[in-house]
């Protein structure tokens, strides 16, 4: 029988609170609610192993390894201020933990009071809906992911750690209709588009939280004349996540052409991949000249139930083009 995981107690709490350390030096954790979670939700529950990619080859590092030196490096990576790569088929990444501090600032840019709703599309390893359940409630979170492999796991984890939602295997493209309406949506795994059978999931006013492109845009969801919509910006934080799997799987986009420098310039690449499919790579280009290589929170997007676009300063201004293929094409 192995030792499981509950005797590193005393490591595990000062590593825990030495990552909350750095996450607020860093700035994030300014809701005092949110820095109780991750003082109090311990993260190794949720990664018992994980993968560390050396070389091109991942090497697998879990809590019950005989070798008490290999035990502590997973340990510490557990509480390591980066993401964990959790699963791995056939040499390619499809799920993992994500980097804590982006986490945090994902949580606090949800805007949650209490009695809010949540859906979290992604299930990863269930550290994030327990965050969700600590602060809101068992009852008040959904997590969605389309592999039983996943949702299965998340289950046990959450369970260990004392947190029972509602972890649902499906499609997150198309919401959860059976445990709708929500208050909040926030997605872990990269969209091309906003899936628009979220917005008729959600109560007025609801927000909606996802990785797009390689950034985070921030909707709100109201009631127009002609239906409902959401529009808001991007944060100005990069955000780098697993790509969707399922009906609204993000496709590859290929780059040729174009210097070097530029493809490896953060805010580059993420005007070209918020721009796939709509503006050429040189069009692309001639924009972010044209416009001072614009920062994330410029740029925004507005979806409604049959067309949604990007933009950049004004959702009606001389900038903006369609974004993304959409879940009922």
């Amino acid at each position: 029988m192995g030792m499981g995981l509950e005797p590193y107690g005393e490591p595990a709490d000062e590593a825990r609170a030495a990552l909350v350390r750095l996450i607020t030096d860093g700035g994030g954790l300014t809701d005092p609610a949110w820095r109780l979670a991750f003082e109090e939700v311990p993260r190794h529950l949720f990664v018992p192993y994980y993968f560390v990619n050396r070389t091109g080859r991942y090497e697998r590092l879990w809590g019950e390894d005989p070798d008490p030196v290999r035990r502590e490096r997973w340990l510490r990576g557990a509480y390591y201020d980066g993401p964990l790569a959790t699963r791995v088929r056939d040499g390619e990444l499809i799920s993992s933990s994500s980097q804590p501090s982006l986490m945090a600032g994902m949580l606090e840019a949800l805007q949650v009071r209490p009695g809010h709703s949540v859906l979290e599309i992604g299930a990863g390893t269930g550290y994030n809906a327990a965050l969700l359940c600590h602060r809101l409630g068992d009852s008040k979170v959904t997590s969605i992911d389309m592999d039983a492999e996943i949702t299965e796991s998340a289950r046990v984890h959450l369970a260990a750690a004392g947190y029972r939602p509602a972890v649902v295997t499906g499609d997150g493209a198309r919401g959860c209709p059976d445990r709708a309406p929500f208050d909040r949506i926030i997605a872990t795994c990269t969209l091309p588009s906003v899936p628009p059978g979220w917005l008729a999931q959600c109560n007025p006013d609801a927000l909606i939280l996802a990785p797009l492109s390689t950034g985070l845009i921030s909707l709100r969801v109201r009631d127009d004349v002609d239906g409902r919509s959401a529009e808001g910006h991007f944060l100005r934080t990069s955000a780098y996540f697993v790509a969707l799997r399922g009906s609204d799987a993000v496709p590859e986009r290929r780059i040729g052409g174009l210097p070097r420098r530029l493809l490896e310039n953060d805010l580059f690449r993420f005007l070209l991949t918020l721009t796939a499919g709509s503006l050429d790579p040189r069009e692309a280009l001639s924009l972010w000249e044209r416009e001072g290589h614009p920062l994330r929170d410029r740029f925004g997007v507005t979806v409604t139930a049959d067309h949604q676009w990007a933009w950049l300063d004004d959702p009606d201004g001389p900038y903006a083009w369609p974004l993304g293929r959409t879940a009922t094409e």
